[in-house]
């Protein structure tokens, strides 16, 4: 018997040692320290969503299968194995391939449902996917998804079977050879352009939940009535009821028939700001023929955004009726090892507690979309967020000093519809997040289209956030809430709009390559370059106190670039790997507040 056990034992050793040694990292660029901390058996292990809570659900992270084949080519046999939720050409997915537009990626595993979910419906989530995914469950269809930035959820109740069951996910991505939303992606990476990102990068999850469902939530602060309100949304029938809940006392109940708002009153409200970044809970049933059928639980924050005028007569944001200066960095949200995604939650919770550390109060979140966890990280902190718009279809002139005189780039009418859709789906996914503040539709130009019908359905579809409808150039009379100006390396302010808020929307680029630390050693870039942090430190302290000058002038937010840096481009306050700062921060954080409070 004894021998036998050790048998087993040893077996079963061989078997999870084949498991653990069948991943590693690809390729031979420069990883961040948490690299080493993913487990490729749980990868990303965190609950993927925090503003919808449940507490029963299953994480499909882990080693897939994979295969890339020609276009209608079926999925037989795989190449090997990809550890999801890390895209393809990354390192961290243990692969480091790209795919192109001529061919699928497929993916394939298996999983088992408890057998404490009988009776339940079962919903396969996907925190984002890039571009398109088709979804079979035991060959049966389940689903299609388009757009890679994001969540999307199918119920696959009617295709699971007794036992084990298969999952199979095909994707195709043009990235720049269509018109689809895609960022900074290109498929030969150069200059400000980044490597290709295909497939899964976000996490992939079950969940059940009852037959009728709180599917999302949609919350509204609003500081004027003293109140909150709350929407759960995809529920036909019923009472919702929502609690709020301070420091864990309840403080305020409403309820409301399914689809409507719910009200409630916030007496005293304890308003979120960055220096108090104060969240209230909620605790959200449906309840039908007096019974409660489904829980969750979120959280939310009383802030108001708005614009009004100093005394001097100057249009300012405000934030809970107070004048504010937004000063932050411009965040691509880009990883030497996980390209758009994170390699651990604790490394996408980092760059916002840095922006903290630096004394930043913004981060101007560049032509991508992150995961969930990234805003309630933003939420948690305190940091204000302006929310790019990804860009696509890069086509059109771009004007960046004066009023825009040119002829708007006209996009086909599957163009502008891709765009519309996607827009929408990032504004409905983010609403519900405090920290966001503005919506910048378009940057410098780039598949800019429709300006100021753009800009005037951005705003309708969420008028509780400001909106700078045109980063960087591009400016037109009457669309949105700001005139936003770029400009490097220094600040200026060669344009004002005195019935808009005035930011700089880009500006500093200040460069410094640092060995061993760089993404191509003999290849990389900045606006301008320094060789030692205490050069970097007093540049950056120079325009600093140049923009601190034009605050007082009109300026009401300024954004640096940028937070690391990104592949060939060494503009970063870090490098690309985390490992390195390149500024004194303490100077840095002096500057930094110095500059914020000058509106207070």
């Amino acid at each position: 018997m004894k021998k036998i056990a050790f048998l087993l034992i040893a077996t079963l050793f061989f078997c999870v040692s084949a498991t653990a040694q069948a991943w590693s990292p690809a390729g031979s660029h420069i990883r961040t320290p948490w690299a080493e901390q993913v487990d490729p058996k749980a990868p990303l292990p965190e609950y993927p969503r925090p503003l919808l809570q449940r507490d029963d659900w299953m994480n499909l992270n882990g080693l897939w299968d994979y295969a890339i084949l020609p276009l209608n080519v079926p999925f037989e046999k795989a190449d090997g194995q990809i550890l999801v939720p890390y895209c393809i050409e990354s390192s961290l997915s243990g692969v480091g391939k790209t795919v192109g537009t001529g061919q699928h990626l497929w993916y394939r595993r298996s999983f088992t449902v408890p057998k404490a979910w009988k009776g339940q419906r079962v919903l396969l989530h996907f925190g984002g996917v890039d571009w398109q995914a088709d979804v079979w469950v035991n060959g049966v269809k389940a689903g299609t998804h388009t757009g890679g930035y994001t969540p999307f959820s199918l119920d696959i109740t009617d295709a699971l079977q007794a036992g084990e069951n298969s999952l199979t996910v095909r994707v195709w991505d043009g990235t720049d050879t269509g018109f689809q939303p895609r960022g900074k992606q290109v498929r030969k990476p150069g200059g400000i352009w980044y490597t290709s990102v295909t497939g899964i990068w976000q996490t992939v999850w079950l969940e059940p939940v009852p037959q009728q469902y709180i599917a999302d939530l949609r919350t509204t602060p609003d500081l004027d009535a003293g109140c909150i309100r709350v929407q759960a949304v995809g529920v036909t029938g019923g009472l919702v009821e929502v609690n709020l809940l301070a420091d864990g006392r309840r403080v305020a109940s409403a309820r409301a028939l399914a689809g409507a708002e719910a009200e409630l009153a916030v007496p005293d409200a304890r308003c979120w700001t960055p220096d108090d970044p104060y969240l209230y809970d909620l605790e959200v049933k449906l309840i039908r023929d007096g019974k409660t059928v489904d829980r969750v639980k979120s959280y939310c924050a009383m802030r108001k955004v708005g614009v009004a005028a100093d005394k001097g007569g100057i249009l300012r944001m405000t934030l809970n009726g107070k004048p504010i200066f937004m000063y932050g960095p411009l965040d691509q949200g880009w990883w030497p090892d996980g390209l758009y995604t994170a390699p651990t939650d604790e490394a996408l919770a980092f760059d916002v507690q840095k922006t903290k550390d630096w004394g930043f109060n913004l981060i101007r979140k560049h032509v991508k979309v992150e995961p969930a966890r990234w805003y309630y990280h933003c939420d948690r902190l305190g940091i204000l967020v302006w929310q790019d718009m990804p860009s696509g279809d890069l086509h059109g002139s771009w004007q960046n000093t004066r009023w825009y005189q040119g002829t708007e780039f006209v996009r086909s009418a599957a163009s502008e519809a891709c765009y519309r859709k996607e827009w929408r789906e990032i504004m409905d996914y983010l609403y519900s997040y405090p920290c966001i503040v503005a919506w910048v539709p378009f940057n410098e130009g780039w598949g800019q289209f429709k300006t100021v019908e753009i800009t005037d359905w951005t705003k309708q579809h969420d008028p509780s956030r400001l909106v700078n409808s045109a980063s960087g150039g591009n400016h037109f009379l009457t669309a949105g809430d700001m005139l936003d100006l770029h400009n490097y390396p220094q600040p200026d302010m060669y344009l004002f709009d005195t019935r808009r808020v005035n930011v700089l929307g880009e500006y500093g680029g200040i460069g410094m390559p640092v060995e061993g630390h760089l993404w191509t050693p003999d290849r990389n870039w900045g606006y301008i370059k320094f060789t030692t942090p205490a050069e970097v430190t007093e540049e950056y302290v120079k325009y600093a106190r140049q923009l601190k000058d034009m605050v007082v002038r009109g300026f009401s937010a300024a954004v640096y670039t940028q937070t690391t840096d990104v592949e060939i481009e060494v503009n970063g306050l870090m490098t690309y790997d985390r490992r390195v700062d390149k500024v004194d921060i303490p100077r840095i954080r002096e500057i930094n507040k110095l500059v914020i409070n000058t509106l207070k």
